[in-house]
């Protein structure tokens, strides 16, 4: 499974950015798709996923400001950031869990999110 991410970027305090993730090779492989993120020197985070289901899991920080969608095919995830807060500045990473496998991962490149005041 290969997971590309894209749509990181620089925004203002209160700003919005949507973050995508596309899943491709065995995606049948794949139950939870969703993003962690890192800041410096901070341990990654579970930011929010979506099983196949439909079932989403949100970190409390983000709960009310960050909505998790996947695609009708399941292999595209984007995360919708809203009122974004100086401290969810981070390197996000997508991540998709496998079906069978439940301790394996797997993980796309990070991508930078960076919130100015």
């Amino acid at each position: 499974v290969q997971l590309q991410a894209s749509g990181g970027g620089s925004v203002q305090a209160g700003g919005s950015l949507t973050l995508s993730c596309a899943a491709s090779g065995s995606t049948y492989n794949i139950d939870a798709m969703g993003w962690y993120r890192q800041a410096p020197g901070k341990q990654r985070e579970l930011v929010a996923q979506r099983t196949k289901a439909g079932t989403t899991t949100y970190a409390d920080s983000v709960k009310g400001r960050f909505s998790i969608s996947r695609d009708y095919s399941g292999n595209t995830v984007a995360l919708r950031m809203n009122g974004l807060k100086l401290e969810d500045a981070a390197v996000y990473y997508c991540n998709a869990k496998d079906k069978i496998f439940v301790d394996r991962n797997y993980w796309g490149r990070g991508t930078l999110v960076t919130v100015s005041s």
